[in-house]
Order: structure tokens, then C-alpha cells, then sequence
């Protein structure tokens, strides 16, 4: 009998749906125990979220600093996995703080040494640097990254802010003002995710992962925007300063977090247009960068 272990966190149930989907084929499968692991966290985050604590977050969440979780039952920490499939989500241009704090943690490294990982996010755009950092955790506990798969939200980069803030706040998925698309991963692209299960699946029972990630690629697994890219990477030089600022100056949080919101209203809505445009001009002048940071971003 063989153990695959999916982990995730998920506040809305979107990102549980997903991995639930992704195991499909494992669960069909007599040979294999599937166990799953809800990360849980001593004081969990509010949803639906309110603003000061939503703001509250993006220091921690950007440092990566953990906070403390429940304890993962001995059972799951003792047993030695043939397969991690590790779902997360991005918050603040960063792995969230639950998962952030379960991969640093003694009981997830033990878990994970020696052992091959899929990670799989669910996010609304942004998650190239956030992925470079769970690949930066993956190494500190020893496992061994063989595929990635990024599901996001499609719609226009502007659309999606209105629409995730909207949900992340009301906690009801919905079309807001009964015009804009639903946030998130579309349901489509959530139940159609087994096909990427599929393929891991083929290569679990192979026991060679070699050719895992290019199959994944044939079948939509991830795709680069390098406009975000460019807006990721720039806007993680700013928020490496922001969340510095903020968290040395405990005294003054609550009033820097004030101005770090009116800064992100305006980098949102003003700033990343203009950084739009110039990428537009740039564009051709970039090619060979371009293909070469999509080739890797897209690899493991």
C-alpha cells in the first residue's frame, strides 16, 4: 500500500475543492491511502474578512514570519509518504501564513524530507514569486519538487481585484452587482483539475517523474503572463520595504497601515496601467528575457 498526503488550507472551501479534485484518481485507487491535511491554525484568520484585519496581515504574510498551529496527529507526522501533493494559496506576493508556517515547521519537514512534491496554487493572478519561495522552503526541508500546477483567476487583472476583495470580504461567492464575473478559479477549471491529477497519477505509478512537469504544461498547467511577472518581481522590491517599515515600528502599526491601503488603491489603479503600457512598448525589445524567464517559470 502506498501514502500520498494532500495538504492545503483553504478559508472558502475553493482551494479544499481543488485538491479534493486533484486526488480523484489516487482515491479511485485501491493501492494507495490518501490522507488529507487541513492546516489549522491556534487563532485562525477571519472569513469573511474584514479590512484592518486583512491589512493587518500583509507584514507578516510578506516576511514570511509563522504564526502557531494546531498540532498535526502523530499518525500523519510518522507516516513516510511516497507522494506530497501541496496546495496553497498567495497572500500578499507570499505563500499564506498557514502554509508558510506548516512548511517551517519541525513536523512538515520531517514529512517532506526525501519525498517528491506537486505544489499546486490557487490565486488570483500573481504567484511566480511566491512559488520561488515555496521552492526556497522545499529545498530547506530536503523534498523534492518534480511538478507545479497554477490555477488562477482569468479574468482581467483590474476585474479580478474588484470581484476577490468583494468575495473576500461578503465570504459569498457571487457575481457582484449582478454584472462582474465570479471570483476566484472559474468552477470549470476546478472540476475539470482531476485531468492534472491524472497525469501525476500515471507518473506516481510509473515511479518516474522525469517528463511530469512537460505533461502537465501540454495540458494548461501553468501559464505566464510577463506582464505580471514584471508587476510581481517590481511590486516585491516594494512590499520588502512596506512590510520593514511596518513591522519595526509596532507603535506606529495601525497608522502605517493606514497609508501602506491608500498607497495599494493607488498602485492598483493608477500605477500598474501605466507599468502596463510601458511593458506594451517595451514588449518587443524583451523577447529573449521573455522567453527565457516563461521557460523557467513555467519548469520546477
Amino acid at each position: 500500500m502506498k501514502n500520498v498526503l494532500v495538504i492545503y488550507y483553504s478559508q472558502s472551501g475553493q482551494l479544499e475543492s481543488i485538491a479534493r479534485n486533484i486526488a480523484k484518481p489516487f482515491l479511485d485507487s485501491d493501492d494507495i491511502q490518501v490522507t488529507f491535511l487541513d492546516i489549522k491554525l491556534e487563532k485562525p484568520f477571519p472569513f469573511p474578512w474584514n479590512k484592518n484585519a486583512f491589512f493587518d496581515a500583509f507584514p507578516e504574510s510578506f516576511k514570511q514570519i509563522p504564526t502557531t498551529l494546531q498540532p498535526v496527529s502523530e499518525s500523519i507526522v510518522n507516516t513516510k509518504y511516497d507522494l506530497i501533493l501541496l496546495h496553497y494559496q498567495v497572500w500578499y506576493l507570499s505563500p499564506s501564513i498557514p502554509v508558510n508556517s506548516f512548511l517551517k515547521s519541525a513536523e512538515a519537514k520531517k514529512m517532506l524530507h526525501n519525498t517528491p512534491v506537486v505544489t499546486i496554487s490557487g490565486s488570483r493572478n500573481m504567484w511566480i514569486m511566491a512559488q520561488e519561495k515555496i521552492k526556497v522552503l522545499l529545498k530547506e526541508a530536503n523534498a523534492k519538487l518534480i511538478g507545479n500546477v497554477a490555477l488562477v483567476d482569468r479574468v482581467g487583472n483590474l476585474i479580478s481585484v474588484i470581484t476577490i476583495v468583494e468575495w473576500m470580504f461578503s465570504g459569498v461567492k457571487k457575481k457582484y452587482l449582478g454584472i462582474f464575473p465570479l471570483p476566484g478559479v472559474s468552477e470549470k477549471d476546478i472540476q475539470e483539475s482531476d485531468k492534472f491529477g491524472a497525469v501525476i497519477f500515471k507518473h506516481f505509478n510509473q515511479n518516474n517523474y522525469t517528463d511530469l512537469q512537460t505533461e502537465l504544461l501540454a495540458i494548461d498547467a501553468v501559464r505566464i503572463s510577463p506582464y505580471l511577472v514584471t508587476v510581481d518581481k517590481t511590486a516585491n522590491k516594494i512590499f520588502d520595504k512596506w512590510s520593514n517599515l511596518i513591522y519595526k515600528n509596532q507603535k506606529n502599526r495601525k497608522t502605517l497601515l493606514k497609508v501602506f491601503n491608500v498607497y495599494l488603491f493607488l498602485a492598483i489603479w493608477l500605477i500598474s496601467p501605466i507599468v502596463y503600457i510601458l511593458h506594451l512598448i517595451t514588449y518587443p525589445f524583451k523577447l529573449k528575457t521573455i522567453k527565457k524567464e516563461t521557460q523557467y517559470y513555467q519548469g520546477v
